[in-house]
């Protein structure tokens, strides 16, 4: 692959990613989108507006200050469900990730969970999965993922040159202290629990094309070697584009290139034919589960990076709701082979675990997250959690694939929810906004549109208003809401990132 064909793909998705972005300033949504009926569900702007001072006053008399983050757990017991979505504002912001941390150690301990379900591709929280359940190979069982240097190769497992966990651009995302410690304390916590018992941690995200097709070759290697024949065969030419696959999507878009979608498809379907036999083989499903879930994410990675050339040339965007569908339907099948009893905790970007029905998304793009999607499965037994601050600073790039920097965040912009959650004068507090608990004279304050900033991997302060903020209705966006009036950012030494990708994410420059 040449080094202008791929500048020329970048450079085009930025535009498109730019171009996507605009509905969040114009608010007249496209024809398209209004024929939706599931999006137009938060649609009509309530008419009735309150003064600011008497919203403040109404939030004060319903919000549950907390003085530090020990406190806050016991706060949120009435939130035990069967799913339970906590976000962030930011992807590099201390406060929020250690608050899901304790949040999920009391859910794990007081309340029955025994999932934990990351933004992150399969393959590298599978690693982490290892580590905490003390599965062995081919993990190196006794040394956390996270802590293992980028640029050194697997030698424990002689696997010479295999991708370290959590290597690609945003490496403080999972590579942070405040992970770190919260997959320490699992680790000790499952110790002595059999793996079927133990609490498990899962990655949601598609984007480990390539290393999904070498961990199901890997796994076939042990179990079926006719079958692992197959699979190089069937992923072989499609590896040629493992470490480019947007300029694989770009050629399939062209017709310069020929699908490879039914080699994938039929790779998967050979896996489920053979699905009982492997599992006896493999003696207690957990490796056959893992690697069926490596193959359906190479089938919805194919198909993500061909719709990323459509949303260039033909203005519809449908990569960000097959990623998040992809998120709900990995998440599900993790539930069901857990068992009936399994109960799971969720930690991604507010921009997924709020409903998307609440806000901009929804209204303008006519996009869907997983957090809608649990919503409408599950019901009330799938609640969502956000969190949110005004100031302080945050760990973040300046532009994709860039070097992490700390940056200061900007005071919440006027009209935004950032603004009326600082006029309160509390530091910290939690919001109960469900129906029926939360003062129904508060939810009714709070569900005139809004401004919300969404912080990514990638922060613009010079373009903060176009680049990070969306308008919500929060009571219908989240059931609680987590507030941090100044934070700080996430403490990592994996500033400087691998130089092994030039790729733009499809959510660029939102970066969510």
């Amino acid at each position: 692959m040449t080094a202008p064909s791929f500048s020329r793909f970048a450079h085009a998705r930025r535009i498109s990613s730019i171009s996507s972005f605009l509905p969040l300033i114009a608010p007249t949504p496209t024809p398209w989108c209004q024929a939706r009926s599931r999006t137009r569900l938060y649609l009509s702007q309530n008419k009735h507006t309150m003064s600011t001072s008497k919203t403040i006053t109404l939030l004060k008399n319903s919000l549950t200050p907390f003085p530090s983050l020990t406190s806050l757990p016991p706060l949120l017991n009435t939130f035990s469900a069967k799913i339970l979505l906590l976000g962030d504002a930011s992807h590099g912001t201390s406060e929020f990730y250690a608050a899901r941390a304790a949040i999920t150690k009391h859910m794990i301990i007081h309340h029955g969970v025994n999932i934990v379900a990351w933004e992150a591709d399969w393959p590298d929280a599978d690693a982490v999965d290892r580590y905490v359940r003390h599965r062995g190979p081919p993990a190196t069982p006794d040394v956390d993922p996270i802590d293992v240097p980028i640029d050194k190769s697997d030698g424990e497992t002689g696997k010479a040159g295999r991708e370290p966990s959590f290597s690609r651009f945003p490496t403080w995302m999972w590579r942070n202290t405040e992970t770190r410690d919260f997959v320490e304390w699992l680790r000790e916590y499952n110790r002595g629990k059999d793996k079927h018992e133990a609490v498990g941690v899962y990655g949601l995200d598609l984007y480990s094309l390539s290393g999904s097709m070498h961990a199901v070759i890997e796994y076939l290697d042990g179990q079926d070697p006719e079958l692992a024949k197959m699979a190089r065969e069937r992923y072989g030419r499609l590896m040629v584009w493992a470490e480019d696959p947007e300029e694989y999507g770009f050629e399939v878009g062209r017709m310069r290139l020929k699908s490879f979608e039914r080699e994938v498809v039929g790779m998967l379907k050979s896996m489920l034919e053979r699905r009982l036999e492997l599992e006896r083989r493999g003696g207690d499903g957990v490796e056959y589960h893992s690697a069926e879930q490596n193959a359906r994410l190479v089938v919805d990675a194919e198909k993500y990076y061909k719709t990323l050339y459509s949303s260039l040339f033909f203005g519809r965007d449908e990569s960000w709701n097959l990623r998040d569908t992809h998120m709900f339907e990995t998440l599900d099948r993790v539930l069901q082979h857990r068992g009936k009893k399994a109960k799971a905790v969720v930690w991604a970007h507010n921009s997924h675990i709020g409903d998307a029905r609440a806000t901009d998304m929804g209204w303008s793009r006519d996009e869907l997250n997983i957090g809608q999607l649990c919503k409408e499965k599950y019901g009330d037994q799938a609640l969502a959690i956000g969190c949110g601050t005004y100031t302080g600073s945050v760990a973040a790039a300046h532009g994709w694939g860039g070097d992490m920097h700390v940056i200061s965040i900007r005071p919440g912009l006027r009209g935004s929810i950032e603004e009326l959650m600082h006029s309160t004068g509390e530091r910290r507090f939690v919001l109960d906004l469900r129906k029926g608990v939360c003062d129904e004279k508060v939810r009714q304050a709070l569900m005139e549109h809004r401004l919300e900033r969404f912080i990514g991997v990638i922060y613009s302060p010079e373009t903060e208003r176009q680049s990070h903020y969306s308008k919500v209705v929060l009571p219908e966006q989240f059931d609680g809401f987590i507030w941090f009036d100044e934070t700080n950012p996430v403490s990592t030494s994996e500033v400087h990132q691998p130089k092994n990708r030039d790729a733009v994410d499809e959510t660029w420059p939102f970066a969510l």
